[in-house]
């Protein structure tokens, strides 16, 4: 599901140990891999870990631990 209005804050942006809900994803390709990865839209969302100078992060989604690329997580809105 991608929408079009900017609600939330960018997975990527988000400090570790912050928490949160997918609102959306902004990237159609990447939302196909990501919901087959099973972050879905309402997935709970921990970042438990960021790369060092701006690299990927590591994520809880209810309960599954998720190594993503910061494109990935670029496409993923968070509320």
């Amino acid at each position: 599901m991608v929408a079009t209005t900017n609600t939330g804050k960018q997975l990527a942006k988000l400090k570790v140990g912050s928490k949160g809900h997918v609102s959306h994803f902004t990237d159609n390709c990447m939302a196909c891999k990501l919901l087959s990865m099973g972050i879905l839209p309402g997935t709970q969302i921990e970042v438990v870990r960021a790369a060092p100078f701006g690299g990927g992060c590591y994520i809880k989604a209810d309960n599954l631990l998720i190594a993503l690329r910061k494109s990935e997580a670029c496409s993923i809105m968070v509320r």
